[in-house]
């Protein structure tokens, strides 16, 4: 069997496998198209499996949402230039849009879940094999890093995108598209780990207190001196990382409570995604990188 130039645009198109490795894949196949989208997907699994190590904290926020459901979700490669290609921003989208379908209850669940556009007869592929052959054609480690959905029961959901970096999503009993935004561009812009004073984590807030403490200690002062100064700074790191005690980003002089309260809504949840955070960056140079491989 032979092959021809458009036999090698439609596996590309297929696959999304560079043209020279389609083209070797037909050959090696003798022209077979099942045979080299096999050969293809075999060659995306290596080259997965190669580049796993590799640090990605790069990448972009995507969010979807239908009439019951919001998803955030992060996709990481190594390098801003991936971050930005088509290919990748097409992928990050589909998954997300796999994701509000099919709600699944873990992130090792999404890579069984279809997306479309791929080799299958109906017209799909899995997230996992999408990824495998997008990490084989822009030559960079990728990974679904993780999502969070949120339910309007009953209530409803904002969502806030600051370019592809960051992305927030909330849900409350009930607000006007303007409040929806708003709250969701505060939490985007102030980073508040819980909603109230009540729901902090009481690890995070023993961990805080002893961290006050031995600060306090060093300054020799009184017992009931560094009691008062731990206190202190306990109420002010309360009123930092709760959402409702922050001060409204669009007005400073009142708080978020207060803003709600004055459409009568209540923040039931909320999500906050930033690229890359907690993971550790490259510190290489990657532009050096590139040239010694051109030069090998």
């Amino acid at each position: 069997m032979t092959y021809s130039v458009a036999m090698i645009k439609e596996l590309r198109q297929l696959t999304g496998a560079g043209m020279m490795d389609c083209k070797r894949a037909l050959e090696e196949t003798g022209g077979d198209m099942e045979q080299a989208i096999a050969e293809l997907r075999k060659k995306g699994a290596a080259a997965a499996a190669k580049r796993a190590g590799r640090i990605a904290a790069e990448g972009v926020i995507a969010c979807r949402s239908n009439a019951s459901h919001s998803v955030l979700l992060e996709v990481n490669c190594e390098t801003d230039f991936v971050a930005k290609d088509d290919s990748f921003i097409e992928f990050c989208n589909q998954v997300a849009s796999a994701i509000l379908e099919a709600c699944p209850s873990s992130n090792a669940d999404v890579g069984t879940l279809e997306i479309a556009g791929g080799p299958t007869e109906a017209g799909f592929t899995t997230v996992e094999e999408a990824r495998q052959g997008l990490i084989t054609k822009v030559g960079e480690n990728i990974s679904v890093r993780r999502f969070a959905l949120l339910e309007s029961a009953g209530g409803v959901i904002g969502h806030y995108l600051h370019g592809s970096k960051i992305g927030v999503i909330v849900a409350l009993n009930q607000a006007s598209d303007q409040l929806k935004l708003d709250i969701a561009m505060h939490v985007a812009a102030s980073a508040p780990l819980f909603i109230d004073k009540q729901d902090v984590d009481q690890g995070m807030m023993d961990n805080e207190r002893k961290i006050y403490q031995a600060q306090a200690e060093e300054t020799g002062k009184p017992p009931e001196t560094i009691e008062k100064i731990v206190q202190g700074k306990v109420a002010k790191f309360l009123s930092a990382n709760a959402l409702l005690e922050q001060p409204f980003v669009k007005d400073p002089d009142i708080k978020v409570r207060k803003h709600l309260e004055s459409e009568g809504a209540k923040v039931m949840a909320m999500v906050r995604f930033e690229v890359g955070e907690g993971l550790e960056k490259r510190s290489d140079d990657f532009v050096a990188e590139v040239m010694s491989q051109v030069r090998s």
